[in-house]
């Protein structure tokens, strides 16, 4: 059995396997997702903790499982074979397995503003649930990216006074503006020219037209994109969400592809860590089972 991902997904799938006594290989390219962030809420009994310190604490506990092995590296090419799969590594080595769980994630697509990239995870965020805590009232923005954007922005005022920044592009529809007139929204519609203040800390922003508005935190719901070829590779169905593509799997967590599971964020179109973990949970349980009908 192999795991290629070791975020929470990856994590939560290969311990359902090594309580079982299976032999896993847990293959980690050492970039979670949340790598950029120094908190993760919505985590019973993790609520707030650092990500690095929760992925610590879960790679320390599989440690002490003797069929649980750890590498580091990123596989690169996914194919079927003869009573299983083969993934390609990136130092040319091939890896058998006679089952595939992935959880490689997705990768954001920024958008396109200078300042961005340098406060991700910190000021510039994407997940309320996540990182909304730590930002809770102060002025907080929304910076649109799609029509949807504005539907997003409604619900930031349950953590602090909230400013949707339509970008010249992405005007509210009617039923839009009153749901963002009723949770009290202001709506800007000059583009933002820059942010402000010392990365990755956000003091404000300045419009197009000169003026500066202050904000502690800007949200924006981004797009994403695969972080790894293989789902495509081996050719398990994909949807496409508004934001991005997601891997079709059934209730548990196996792809249109016998024998591959998959977990985590690219497997929906709403990303949650909670939601990962239960993602790989059920990956691995039902991996585990598929193997011991078989003897």
């Amino acid at each position: 059995m192999i795991i290629v991902g070791a975020g929470y997904a990856g994590l939560s799938a290969a311990l359902p396997l090594a309580g079982a006594r299976r032999r896993v290989l847990l293959l980690d390219d050492g970039r979670p997702r949340n790598r950029f962030a120094h908190s993760s809420h919505g985590i019973i009994g993790h609520d707030g903790a650092d990500p690095a310190a929760i992925r610590a604490a879960a790679l320390d506990q599989l440690s002490a499982y003797e069929t649980v092995d750890r590498r580091a590296g990123t596989a690169i090419e996914a194919r079927r074979s003869d009573g299983g799969f083969v993934l390609r590594l990136e130092d040319g080595q091939e890896l058998a397995a006679r089952r595939l769980i992935l959880a490689t994630g997705v990768a954001d697509r920024l958008p396109e503003m200078d300042g961005v990239r340098e406060r991700w995870g910190v000021t510039v965020l994407h997940c309320p649930y996540c990182h909304g805590w730590e930002v809770r009232d102060r002025p907080l923005g929304v910076l649109a990216v799609s029509a949807g954007s504005a539907n997003f922005a409604a619900l930031i005022p349950d953590w602090g006074p909230t400013t949707f920044f339509a970008q010249e592009r992405f005007e509210p529809d009617p039923e839009q503006a009153v749901l963002l007139e009723r949770r009290g929204v202001a709506v800007e519609r000059v583009a933002i020219e820059a942010l402000l203040g010392d990365a990755p800390e956000l003091a404000g922003v300045r419009l197009a037209d000169g003026r500066e508005l202050p904000l502690a935190a800007l949200f924006t719901p981004t797009r994403w994109a695969m972080a790894s070829p293989l789902a495509e590779q081996l050719g398990c169905a994909i949807e496409q969400a508004p934001n991005g593509p997601y891997v079709q799997v059934d209730e548990i967590q196996e792809t249109s592809i016998p024998g591959v599971y998959a977990a985590g964020d690219m497997t929906r179109a709403v990303h949650h860590a909670a939601f990962a973990a239960a993602d790989g949970a059920a990956a691995g349980t039902a991996a585990h089972r598929s193997l011991a009908r078989e003897g």
